[in-house]
């Protein structure tokens, strides 16, 4: 199978603390092995999993993200790409965002350590702010979807990295205005550039950023509003 050809489902965590001061972002670097983005500096994230589906939530999303996720979408995935954001958070750097509770049956493989911890996933104070796909001629192409959210909704000590997986190394939160020196990838600066231009603000933009690049042409647009550099501007 040739997976530069098929285009995957993806979430991702922007997770940014002391916003109102000198705001920090929550980054890793990926391997030097990696297929996709080898030693790039980037947020918590990954793909749709069929699991993440039958996950539970706490707090299953608000307005406007769940209209503006399933735009242009299928409707069926929202819940199930916050629960990824979610999950490949709670895999990658340990950190829990969710809300006190007992699951509903079975703790699904995977989800022990969230469950044992007293915590029920929850999408409170996730903040759909990004959609990108994956240019043609990549590795690997993901539909990604960006949740901005304040670190202050999370339920673990923010410094604490001790149940990490070994996905992404030197786990750290780094200050937005020193952030430019890391190796980062052309979209993550440009996510990055839309964050920095709301803040303090952190909530859900009325129009999401979406950099389309589904076809031959990269268009630039936004869902709930048509981008001024797309074919329609």
């Amino acid at each position: 199978m040739d997976k530069s050809k098929i285009i995957r489902d993806a979430a991702t965590v922007i997770l940014i603390r002391d916003k109102d001061t000198r705001p920090q972002v929550l980054m890793g670097q990926r391997g030097a092995k990696a297929a996709f983005m080898p030693n790039k500096f980037v947020f918590p994230g990954g793909a749709l999993d069929a699991g993440d589906h039958d996950i539970p939530l706490a707090d299953a999303g608000a307005e406007p993200c769940l209209t503006r996720l399933a735009e242009r979408a299928d409707a069926s995935k929202a819940q199930a790409l916050l629960v990824a954001a979610i999950r490949e958070l709670w895999e990658e750097t340990g950190q829990i965002l969710g809300a006190p509770g007992t699951w509903p049956g079975a703790v699904p493989e995977g989800w022990e350590g969230f469950a044992d911890a007293g915590f029920i996933p929850s999408a409170k104070g996730m903040a759909f702010t990004f959609r990108a796909i994956t240019p043609k001629g990549r590795p690997r192409r993901f539909d990604a979807r960006f949740f901005a959210v304040d670190a202050g909704e999370l339920r673990t000590d923010i410094d604490d990295f001790s149940r990490a997986s070994d996905e992404l190394s030197h786990l750290q939160w780094i200050p937005l205005d020193d952030v430019r020196r890391f190796d980062l990838p052309f979209i993550t600066e440009v996510v990055l550039a839309e964050i920095v231009g709301n803040l303090p603000d952190l909530g859900a933009p009325a129009q999401v950023p979406f950099f389309n690049n589904s076809d031959e042409e990269s268009l630039f647009e936004r869902l709930g509003g048509v981008g001024p550099l797309s074919a329609a501007g």
